[in-house]
């Protein structure tokens, strides 16, 4: 069991996801049974309404679960994250339409925020067409959501400070084409593939706007701000993979021998003092990360909102242990040996995907 990671996984539940972890990296897919997993657990529905047939979980409880999948799969965490996220969006729909989307048999939302395509105004609803990259899940997902310019006539539609109007939407995996072209060393399993729309007609109860004041649902999920959420989940899903990591280096470590020193590579002083202050780094860091987590959760429970320096908290604890976590698994790397680089090695496969997962453009530090 991952130590880092305080989400109740049961027993049974980590060794069903560490046992096919190298099969779905080999198959570039979440196995099967990591699917059949959280599609029994709800976990891709935790972040939806429960009028809506959602677990509807605190914020909290669902960031620390994050953390404790990727602990032990990055791909699976990953795509429960982004997946579960998509789901978040089910808040913002009409009731009506979030029944009929989170009710659909193994129900998976996968999407991309990029606005790389267009909606098209047709009666009562749009046309849509585009081409949008890293849908993670998406070969299991059901749905797809995506960011568009709305356009009139082919001229693209303008705000007040005159650049395109943007509207997210939502659409079934039956108008989506989707283009392999998910080819990372890391987070193989995934399946972050690009997808394309052609001219699909969507109703216009299918587009959504995500803020507080266009919420359908009454929960404090759907009052707690878009980007602060994707921040906390993103970092839980890098400290994850971090503290697996950091296990696994250890156990490389106490291994291996000093060349130099005829000793036990663990035993040298210069390499035990690195060990643990990047431990207690992280361990600091990821203190520091939930102590804002669940003040600001606390905060929109009880019916506030958000200040921006409450916002700005939350995005600097997720990127203080976002670089607290690159440190770690950087410096400890080189003493790992060449077990490490081999590419069917655990410690490999979690390197890989911390390295992929962390180039995610919202966890830059700069």
């Amino acid at each position: 069991m991952i130590q880092h990671a305080s989400y109740p996984l049961s027993a049974r539940d980590t060794q069903r996801i560490a046992n096919h972890a190298a099969l779905a990296d080999a198959a570039r897919f979440l196995h099967p049974v990591h699917q059949a997993l959280l599609h029994r657990r709800g976990w891709l529905t935790m972040l939806a309404p429960r009028a809506s047939g959602g677990a509807e979980l605190p914020l909290p409880e669902v960031v620390r679960l994050e953390e404790a999948v990727a602990a032990i799969d990055g791909s699976m965490g990953w795509v429960l994250t982004l997946c579960a996220g998509a789901g978040w969006f089910a808040g913002f729909l009409t009731p009506d339409l979030a029944r009929e989307i989170i009710g659909t048999r193994r129900v998976c939302l996968g999407g991309s925020g990029a606005p790389t395509g267009f909606a098209d105004e047709d009666g009562d609803g749009y046309r849509i067409s585009g081409r949008w990259d890293y849908a993670s899940g998406a070969p299991m997902a059901t749905h797809f959501t995506l960011n568009a310019v709305l356009r009139v006539d082919g001229q693209p539609l303008l705000d007040e400070h005159g650049a395109p109007r943007i509207r997210a939407f939502l659409v079934p995996a039956a108008q989506v084409q989707l283009i392999p072209s998910w080819n990372s060393i890391g987070m193989r399993a995934s399946a972050s593939h690009s997808y394309r729309i052609d001219d699909a007609w969507v109703a216009k109860e299918h587009g959504f706007t995500i803020s507080a004041a266009t919420a359908c649902a009454d929960g404090p999920l759907y009052r707690y701000p878009f980007y602060s959420l994707a921040y906390v989940t993103l970092a839980a899903n890098v400290a994850g993979m971090a503290s697996h990591f950091m296990q696994l280096a250890q156990e490389c470590i106490r291994h291996r021998r000093h060349a130099g020193k005829d000793l036990p590579l663990i035993e040298v002083p210069e390499v035990a003092a690195l060990l643990h202050n990047k431990q207690q780094d992280f361990e600091t860091a990821r203190a520091r990360f939930y102590t804002a987590l669940d003040t600001s959760w606390a905060k929109v429970a009880a019916g506030e909102m958000l200040t921006t320096d409450d916002m700005q908290q939350v995005q600097s604890s997720s990127l203080e242990l976002t670089a607290v976590s690159r440190a770690a698994v950087n410096e400890l790397y080189p003493l790992c040996g060449l077990y490490a680089a081999r590419e069917d090695s655990t410690i490999n496969r979690v390197w890989r995907d911390f390295h992929t997962a962390s180039q995610h453009p919202l966890l830059m530090s700069l």
